[in-house]
């Protein structure tokens, strides 16, 4: 072998065991996870083990294990047990143990609804590192795929069809199981076996529309609600000015279930959605208000709706569960998916300026447009025309544009770097779990370039 070469020598014993501390930079994210949740109040954690059996791995390591995994890009139990193997910084936050893919993933299931607090808490520990003060935020939504196929759908009208097709076909099968002479009977059929298959299909069909019933019934009332309160608002602004309401008198929502109203099969609890450049996907719609100047996820929520709109609120109770000493939220931005008359007067309650589009931008705007100033607001302005007025000024302008660097990016990194496209748990309790792990991974990859910026 040449002799101006290193070789790699794998055959050498060590003189001494070799350390973990050594494998790893001193300013890695491994090394960062483990730090922070060392500093974390785990005691629900720990107090959840009985402590019958085998000794069971350190909540604190499989903890730190799930973040860094959200974290890197690794989602699925299965390669963060490969990784234990394969990777030099799992193998440092294992202490060169090897959790199975069964312990991983239990342990996620078993505490996905306890991570709030730990969300909570590292948002402190930010703080504290004088990195995080909350006034300024920006509010958007992200569909993600739910653990289910647009394709697993069953609509009423098709299951009703599907029900009776199976139906006549259990009647069928009932029949020839009755003739004495089994010479008509198909080669190779089994007729138990194909009247147990349609007894699960209708039973499934069943289920479907039971579904399908009620969330019809719970639209109906809510929409119901809706329409009385539209029609109370109505007559109070007609009592105030003395005139008769102008416009078409709010329609009264129809009672019944549609033909196209669906269910999926597969995650019920998951939604057929409109997704950017076209096209529908099942999924759920992922929320998040982040800080304007670090960029961190102040707060997390997912959501069946398809739009934005009712979105607002959730997020501001979300926010007030923070700790003061983080700070209060002054402005927040928002697209135009949030707009809506409600919202502005809900920022106004909440003692928050409001920037949210009223309407979609054009692009290449003219000079003018873009560095022009608005008309003196009237004194007599409502809270909407406010604050259409103020994101025609400078300052609105360039505090909306904002959003734009802001939380776009985070989902961008989140869906197209980190590869977090689609859930892999279900239903809507499961998923929520699951966004508070992805906000607490990207608040932990963002704080250690923080930290090393500030250093």
């Amino acid at each position: 072998m040449h002799s101006d070469f290193l070789v790699a020598d794998r055959d050498s014993l060590y003189l001494l065991p070799p350390s973990v501390q050594e494998w790893l930079p001193a300013n890695h994210l491994a090394r960062f996870i483990v730090d922070i949740v060392a500093q974390l109040d785990l005691t629900p954690l720990r107090d959840a083990y009985a402590g019958r059996g085998c000794k069971a791995y350190d909540p604190a390591m499989l903890l730190t294990l799930l973040f860094y995994g959200y974290a890197t890009g690794t989602f699925s139990s299965r390669k963060l047990e490969l990784a234990t193997y394969e990777s030099i910084a799992v193998r440092y936050i294992t202490g060169n143990s090897h959790p199975d893919h069964d312990t991983i993933a239990n342990f996620r299931n078993r505490f996905l609804g306890e991570l709030k607090p730990f969300f909570i808490q590292i948002l402190s520990l930010a703080h504290e590192m004088n990195i995080l003060k909350i006034g300024k935020i920006s509010i958007d939504g992200t569909k993600i795929k739910a653990n289910a196929s647009k394709h697993q759908a069953l609509s009423w009208g098709h299951a009703c069809k599907i029900e009776k097709q199976l139906k006549e076909e259990v009647d069928s099968l009932l029949r020839q199981a009755e003739l004495a002479d089994q010479s008509t009977i198909p080669d190779g059929m089994s007729i138990p076996a194909e009247l147990e298959r349609r007894e699960k299909r209708l039973e499934a069909i069943a289920k479907a529309k039971c579904e399908i019933e009620r969330r019809e019934e719970e639209r109906y009332e809510k929409e119901k609600a809706e329409h009385v309160a539209k029609l109370a608002e109505r007559e109070r602004k007609a009592q105030e000015s003395g005139k008769k309401s102008r416009g078409k008198i709010p329609k009264a929502p129809e009672p019944g279930v549609k033909d196209r109203d669906q269910v999926n099969l597969t995650d019920e609890e998951s939604r057929i959605m409109p997704v950017s450049g076209g096209g529908f996907m099942q999924a759920y719609n992922a929320q998040a208000s982040v800080d304007l100047d670090t960029m961190l996820m102040v707060a997390v929520h997912v959501t069946q709706h398809t739009n934005d709109k009712l979105e607002l609120q959730p997020a501001f109770d979300e926010l007030k569960k923070l700790p003061a000493k983080l700070g209060k939220v002054e402005e927040a931005t928002a697209d135009a998916g949030y707009f809506s008359e409600k919202n502005v007067e809900l920022c106004e309650t909440e003692e928050i300026v409001p920037y949210i589009a009223a309407g979609r931008e054009s692009h290449n705007q003219s000079l003018a447009d873009r560095f022009s100033e608005p008309e003196p607001l009237a004194k007599d302005a409502d809270a909407v025309t406010t604050m259409k007025h103020r994101l025609k000024t400078k300052d609105g302008k360039a505090f909306y544009a904002r959003r734009k660097c802001t939380v776009e990016p985070v989902f961008g990194v989140i869906k197209s770097v980190l590869g977090f496209r689609q859930f892999l748990l279900r239903g809507i309790e499961n998923v929520t779990g699951e966004w508070n792990l992805v906000g607490i991974a990207w608040n932990l990859k963002r704080l250690n370039v923080l930290r090393q910026i500030m250093a």
